[in-house]
């Protein structure tokens, strides 16, 4: 990004400082009050709490002078103005400095992995749920600076494309036509983007209720199902007429969030706010909730293995879990860092599990085998720092896996030793 554009986001961060003034003012006072260097804690709540919750600091795994700065530097650019760089970077590693409060628990294992990071360019952005296109580029979704990028993984080059106002796309997935879709998290839409000419075509929500389209797949007849988190909706979309249905969770707050399509093309939704499954009758949208054992338990998503087992994550206590729909049999696991791990992404390869404990620092990527039931996990690198969170994860067409790291803005992709 070049210094005008970094000083865009800036500004921009700065601006949306004073509206977030009083919705602040409980998370920024997290920051330590007598701590040292005081000077710079005004700085770090002016600059950073426009963009995030201020527990971003407080619950993170801390870091050296060069690591705030290297963390900071993927959101905006102060090298403009050194003065203030130095005070906030000099109170950050003060007063949080490397810590392992949240340290993952590593299980070790045969299998080798190699991690490829890419940094994407609109700073802020917070990038997330990459994807590859049968072309081999992959794409994602900015979710905070409003666009859709595109990777060329052989060559690193990477284009960005702009959306709608307010739309600010939660996913992307590829469609049969190869045009690349997304949810409009903010303003009630699903949209797809040309890739060849960047022209957007909008497909408003036909109920108003329905504002925040969230997960998004295409099943093999092309019908695009998705999920609208805080409405309690599941929609599906036909492509080539741009008519969409939608239908309501049976229980309130049941907030479906990840979705997969099982082989006899069956939607499969998971709660976020209730304990349940739900499985989507393609042909009538009809729900059958499925209760998890837990009454407590919150899923975020779910995998279905060519086994016809569906895999989830149990995200509020820390388990990973497995449901047989041919007989309704249901079991969970522990996940290596306990129930704070706050499992998230979840992606099915070769009937092996793979997720992410998103609550520890750093992320653990987490490979589970069903034959043995065994764990084998590593930290999610994010450069020369480790930071969170991965909140999406995809297998591409050489059952490699596609990961991302938020808070850097970056995209990752995870090269899996084929010789196991």
């Amino acid at each position: 990004m070049n210094k005008q554009n970094a000083f865009l986001v800036i500004i921009i961060c700065v601006f949306s400082t004073f509206s977030l003034t009083v919705n602040s003012q409980q998370s920024t006072s997290e920051l330590k009050k007598n701590g040292k260097h005081s000077a710079g804690k005004l700085l770090v709540e002016q600059y950073c709490t426009s963009c995030h919750g201020i527990n971003q600091i407080t619950r993170s795994s801390g870091y050296n002078y060069a690591g705030w700065q290297s963390l900071t530097r993927t959101m905006l650019d102060l090298s403009a103005q050194p003065s203030i760089e130095q005070q906030v970077f000099t109170y950050l590693a003060a007063n949080y400095p490397i810590n392992t409060n949240r340290s993952p628990t590593l299980m070790s294992g045969p299998l080798k992995i190699e991690f490829t990071r890419w940094q994407t360019p609109t700073l802020g952005q917070r990038s997330r749920d990459p994807i590859e296109a049968q072309d081999g580029k992959i794409w994602w979704a900015g979710q905070r600076q409003n666009l859709i990028g595109q990777i060329n993984p052989t060559t690193g080059a990477m284009k960005e494309y702009p959306l709608p106002p307010n739309a600010m796309p939660h996913t992307v997935t590829i469609g049969p036509d190869n045009h690349v879709w997304y949810t409009g998290n903010k303003n009630g839409s699903i949209g797809k983007v040309d890739p060849a000419t960047g022209e957007v075509t909008e497909f408003k929500m036909p109920d108003k209720k329905a504002k925040d389209p969230h997960s998004a797949i295409f099943a093999n007849n092309g019908i695009l199902w998705f999920t609208a988190q805080h409405s309690n909706f599941i929609g599906r979309l036909d492509p080539k007429t741009g008519d969409i249905k939608l239908v309501t969770l049976p229980r309130a707050n049941s907030k479906p969030y990840g979705i997969k399509i099982a082989a006899d093309g069956t939607p499969w939704v998971a709660c976020n706010g209730n304990n349940c499954l739900i499985k989507v009758n393609p042909d009538t949208m009809q729900l059958t909730e499925v209760l998890l054992p837990n009454s407590a338990t919150k899923v975020r998503r779910l995998d279905i293995a060519s086994d016809g087992m569906i895999w989830y994550v149990n995200s509020s206590q820390g388990r990973l879990g497995r449901y047989n729909p041919k007989n309704g049999d249901i079991k969970e696991w522990p996940s290596p860092s306990g129930k704070n791990s706050h499992p998230y992404a979840i992606a099915v390869i070769d009937n092996v599990v793979w997720y992410n404990e998103s609550g520890m620092r750093p992320d653990a990527l987490v490979r589970f085998e069903p034959n043995s039931e065994t764990f084998q996990s590593w930290a999610i690198p994010s450069g020369d720092i480790y930071a969170g969170i991965v909140r999406h994860m995809r297998a591409t067409r050489d059952d490699d896996l596609l990961i991302h790291q938020s808070s850097t803005n970056s995209i990752i992709k995870v090269s899996v030793a084929k010789d196991r």
